[in-house]
């Protein structure tokens, strides 16, 4: 179903914005405890107010945007917001092994044997690499490597040029590089 067609089907029946859920849940709540650090229970919070806004919002949405852009980035936005307003600082990255295998082929060319990455505490460094990473480094990791999505697409979550997109995940892998070196991580 296109999404034109789903937000007809909303506007006819509230309880159809559940698909919207079931199909972006737990892809957000990783996004958010991703570029805000949160506990799981203050991500879900966030999430609430996410879909609250989408809900509220729906009938506004611009097709010239993706609409998994477009939630990501009032995820995004929602995130920041709750950020300002309360100033954590917390910081509890979890990524799986695909999004840790991603990361480790992105940063070593894909030159190290699989095999030899996924240890505890290999993992265990590369996240807390990540979580030094500057807010926009360590967003554009988590979008790129974590949710698996495009340039393109990160501009347009972002709302930034899609050099500039580039730009910025290229330089947040050196980072990251430059930090796991310091942190002695075994990649």
């Amino acid at each position: 179903m296109d999404i034109r067609t789903l937000i007809q089907e909303i506007n006819r029946n509230p309880d159809a914005f559940g698909k919207i859920i079931d199909a972006y849940e737990g892809k957000l709540i990783r996004y958010i405890m991703g570029i805000s650090g949160y506990s799981y229970e203050d991500a879900e919070n966030i999430l609430q107010e996410v879909f609250l806004r989408v809900y509220r919002h729906i009938n506004e949405y611009d097709e010239q945007w993706s609409f998994s852009s477009w939630i990501y980035r009032i995820a995004h936005n929602t995130t920041v917001d709750e950020f300002r307003k309360n100033k954590k600082s917390m910081w509890n990255i979890s990524i799986d092994d695909d999004g840790y295998y991603a990361i480790i082929q992105s940063i070593t060319d894909g030159n190290s044997p699989e095999k030899d990455l996924l240890k505890k505490d290999t993992k265990d460094c590369v996240q807390n690499a990540i979580s030094h990473l500057s807010n926009e480094y360590r967003e554009a990791i988590l979008l790129r490597y974590i949710e698996g999505y495009s340039y393109e697409e990160i501009s347009d979550i972002l709302r930034i040029p899609l050099g500039t997109a580039s730009t910025i995940v290229n330089r947040a892998k050196k980072q990251l590089r430059t930090l796991l070196e310091k942190f002695h991580c075994n990649h």
